[in-house]
């Protein structure tokens, strides 16, 4: 009895504890809703004030709380672009809005056609006499395209800026994995598909080297022409070409260079810039803070908003992130959840589809999947179109071969389209520890694939036909689509990464556009006029919870300055989130690829480490170790 009282007593315990637990996650929660800052309706008027403390991106993901508990931190702020551009044209109408201001001081950056869309909306704003101010210590690349566009770009004094242009080194492991004793097997179609280059080399190859001068070259020009069209006072071309120069013409005061050479305005302290906003918009009648201006709040402006309505429905799909299988997302291209909401859709009354990209490709599973489910929406007999954002490469090309017309900008990189997989076998590092495999083998396959034991010929004959058939099928649905041979296809195609503008004149491409153009052109095609339609975004609603954490973790955040140091800093610290995906890669097991390793340097925020790669790290730690 002694021992089940005690038992019992244990159990009471526990139950006990789970019950103060839940109680106090309760009066946390309650607590948090009661504090969280007011509700965004009050609209104030002055300035709209964008923080953007984070990166923009095509689609927002959502928080996970477990991932922030074993992070001890808030996830970076994700903007969506279409967001900001509808904020900011609806703040260049309203004459409660009297300014804008972009605080980029915690800035992280975004895609380059997502800069040319919101560098276009403040062009907007300052068209509708309104001042566009911008703020940071430190601006870089994407920072300065969208501080060009604004009527005054203040900096810190103690910040300066750094012009990098596009392009930077990729890690290659072949030297790693022959003293792990890895056998990567790698299987590709395209001459120029150099996602699977550094498993089996030690540098770039000359292909690899002469698609991608080609696609940054381009790039780097589509974001000059940008900047210097926006601002033909400043001296872009020193700083870009000459830093060295630029900075000691200065004594080293990057500040004092970014200001000489027109990048920038003036330079003022955070007290001094809100100075020459109350001066701009008055002050803030409902604070007596020092520095207080008539401000606006972006979450309570977007709020405010609502959503679009009015006329008849066209329906957008958004393919944004890693294309892979399963249900993954918003951020990432879950192959079944993107076919389930086009299905659901299904039985919507909806006029014309939208589908915008912004992968890089990924599975060609799942690729294929929601190629089907957008064909399924076109057998209704409705218009098409395909919307390219920044990329839409391999797996984000294969799906848009399903558009009755692909759109896409200058600064768009698309094509790449080519197959591969790579698959690891272990057979020279278990003899290296000691492990050996034998047996006996009735066919060709006979216990095949053996990671172990190594491939037989067959084995990698068979996975090298299933590739080609891969490849076979991508060149069928392109030339199916542009209304091309499969010859002239495959001319094109061999994993090979265009620009947008170059892949206007190959025919990838029907015109240059953003969002707003596709859906005009499907409304058009549908035989509507402006004012007769409006989008209907297909995803999942964000819940109260999600905007709770969203809130929370907003209120709790301090504010910082990033100086040129810190964000050189920020760039290193993005290293391990490299060695995780390439890693993951490899060892992953993610099926036939349609995936664009050119296209990485524009997609937007790092993802977090896979519990995959995670444990691979560790098993390579400790051989090292040994």
């Amino acid at each position: 009895m002694t021992f089940a009282g005690r038992v019992w007593r244990l159990l009471v315990g526990i139950k006990d504890g789970l019950v103060l637990i839940f109680m106090l996650l309760f009066f946390w929660a309650l607590f948090a809703i009661l504090t969280a800052r007011p509700t965004p309706a009050q609209i104030h008027g002055g300035a709209l004030v964008i923080d953007l403390d984070g990166y923009v991106v095509e689609e927002a993901a959502k928080i996970d709380p477990l991932s922030v508990l074993l992070n001890r931190e808030a996830p970076a702020h994700e903007f969506q672009e279409r967001d900001i551009v509808r904020a900011l044209d609806s703040a260049a109408t309203d004459p409660r809005i009297t300014a804008v201001v972009l605080d980029l001081n915690q800035f992280l950056g975004g895609g380059q056609e997502h800069m040319q869309a919101i560098g276009a909306a403040l062009d907007r704003v300052r068209a509708a006499k309104k001042p566009v101010l911008t703020y940071a210590t430190a601006y870089a690349n994407s920072g300065l395209m969208l501080a060009a566009h604004a009527s005054e770009v203040w900096m810190n004094p103690m910040g300066g800026s750094m012009i990098a242009g596009p392009g930077g080194t990729h890690l290659y492991y072949k030297n790693l994995i022959d003293k792990l004793k890895i056998n990567a097997h790698v299987y590709r179609v395209g001459t120029y598909k150099s996602a699977v280059e550094p498993y089996f080399r030690d540098s770039m190859s000359d292909a690899a080297r002469e698609n991608y001068t080609s696609l940054y070259g381009a790039l780097w020009s589509d974001w000059l022409d940008n900047v210097k069209k926006a601002r033909p006072q400043a001296n872009v071309e020193q700083a870009a070409n000459d830093p060295v120069a630029w900075a000691e013409g200065s004594g080293g005061d990057l500040a004092q260079a970014s200001l000489k050479s027109g990048l920038v305005d003036k330079l003022g302290t955070r007290d001094q810039f809100d100075q020459r906003l109350i001066q701009l918009v008055g002050k803030d009648p409902y604070s007596d803070k020092r520095g207080a201006f008539a401000s606006t709040d972006y979450n309570s402006w977007l709020e405010s908003l609502g959503q679009p309505s009015g006329g008849a429905a066209i329906g957008v799909i958004t393919i944004a992130g890693d294309i892979v299988d399963g249900d993954a997302g918003p951020g990432t291209a879950g192959g079944d959840r993107i076919a389930g909401l086009l299905d659901d859709a299904l039985n919507q009354d909806i006029k014309a589809l939208v589908v915008r990209v912004d992968s890089p490709g990924g599975s060609v599973l799942a690729s294929e999947e929601i190629r089907q489910a957008i064909l399924r929406q076109k057998a209704r007999g409705i218009p098409v179109a395909v919307s390219m954002a920044n990329v839409a490469a391999s797996g984000g090309y294969w799906v848009s071969t399903a558009g009755d017309r692909i759109f896409a900008e200058p600064e768009t990189i698309t094509g790449s389209i080519g197959i591969f997989a790579v698959i690891p076998t272990f057979e020279n590092t278990a003899k290296w520890i000691g492990v050996n495999a034998d047996g006996v083998r009735t066919t060709p396959l006979s216990g095949q694939p053996d990671v172990f034991g190594g491939f037989t010929p067959a084995v990698d004959s068979v996975i090298q036909s299933t590739i080609n058939n891969g490849y076979k099928q991508f060149i069928d649905r392109v030339a199916e689509a542009r209304k091309m041979t499969p010859e002239a296809v495959d001319k094109i195609g061999q994993g090979r990464v265009w620009d947008g503008g170059s892949a206007r004149q190959i025919g990838l491409v029907d015109q240059f556009g953003g969002l707003n153009d596709a859906l005009q052109w499907a409304a058009g095609k549908a035989g509507l006029k402006q004012g007769e339609w409006h989008p209907v975004y297909f995803g999942t609603p964000e819940t109260a919870y999600e905007s709770l954490l969203k809130r929370w973790f907003e209120r709790d955040k301090q504010e910082s300055q990033q100086d040129m140091m810190g964000m050189i800093a920020a760039r290193e610290r993005s290293l391990t989130g490299r060695l995780s995906t390439d890693l993951d890669r490899l060892l992953g097991g993610n099926g036939m690829q349609a995936y664009c390793l050119e296209c990485e340097p524009i997609a937007a925020p790092p993802k977090p480490v896979s519990e995959n790669a995670r444990s691979w790290l560790a098993v390579m730690g400790k051989l090292f170790s040994n």
